[in-house]
């Protein structure tokens, strides 16, 4: 389970996910009303037929456990003023899973990052906005793949790999001369066409090059470098099309070996350091100019 926090109007909001769903603290979020009184704020919210109505459609979509009979009774029940309901007995009657009641040092109520949006909107509009606008922008950081923390892994990656380039051509990638041998053309599958383009070496090649290497689960496309696995992957695409159009295997060969080269010196030559741009405080984006 991880945690984060989420800056709102000066408050903080505590965010956690937890199998793959992201869950909101109300508790924190119920103090923009009153910081005294959470847990009456969030049991006045659940009072009402709307957010009965609500959690009970939520649940039904997303949980099969969800007990439809016991949130009929609810939804019977909500809106009258002797109703009641709080958190944890919504969640031990209709077996809910998208309010959760912890306790411990980060105690209180959460809810998944839908129902919570909903809770806001009760709250106050505005009050939803601005949580909107963080819980986006906290996102933005997280997926941005120009972020700082891609951009050095993918740097020290490449810097890794020109470190034992000169090893890895004398000793792991075996010599072969598929270029002027091509009988090989007949009998081999479209994979090993691309790491003979690639690598100049068949997957096999590199395996019995490379006993130790295999008995760690490891393959050929394990030890390339970033720019050759995005070359790869437009190899693959260009490949595919190829086929549809019918160009026999021979030529398939020579002209993704041509674009394979060309390729990797554009994108060997380009320094990626000098690339990288501050966007703000947490994102960085490659510029649009090209460097030479």
């Amino acid at each position: 389970m991880s945690k984060t926090k989420l800056k709102v109007n000066e408050l903080e909001i505590v965010l956690y996910k937890q199998n793959e769903e992201e869950f909101i603290s109300l508790t924190d979020m119920a103090k923009f009303r009153d910081s005294e009184r959470t847990n009456y704020i969030i049991q006045n919210w659940m009072r009402t037929r709307n957010t009965i109505e609500f959690l009970g459609l939520w649940e039904q979509l997303r949980n099969p456990n969800f007990k439809s009979i016991e949130f009929d009774a609810f939804r019977n029940e909500s809106g009258s003023n002797s109703f009641t309901l709080t958190p944890k007995k919504w969640i031990e009657t209709t077996n809910a899973i998208g309010i959760i009641s912890k306790s411990g040092r980060y105690g209180g109520t959460y809810a998944h990052k839908d129902i919570a949006f909903e809770f806001a909107s009760w709250i106050s509009p505005t009050f939803k906005l601005y949580l909107i606008t963080e819980y986006q922008r906290l996102k933005e950081i997280e997926t941005n793949q120009y972020n700082l923390e891609w951009n050095v892994k993918r740097i020290l990656s490449k810097t890794n790999y020109h470190i034992h380039t000169d090893a890895v051509k004398n000793f792991i990638i075996p010599e072969k001369d598929y270029e002027k041998e091509k009988e090989w053309l007949l009998y081999t599958e479209e994979a090993d066409l691309l790491n003979i383009v690639l690598f100049n070496c068949t997957a096999k090649d590199w395996r019995d090059a490379n006993p130790g290497l295999v008995k760690k689960s490891m393959n050929i496309r394990d030890i390339a470098s970033i720019n050759e696995l995005a070359i790869l992957s437009n190899l693959e695409t260009l490949n595919a099309q190829m086929i549809k159009e019918n160009i026999d295997k021979n030529e398939r060969f020579l002209k993704l070996k041509e674009i394979a080269k060309y390729q990797l010196t554009i994108l060997n030559e380009k320094d990626f350091m000098k690339a990288l741009k501050k966007l703000n405080n947490n994102v960085y984006i490659e510029q649009k100019n090209r460097l030479e």
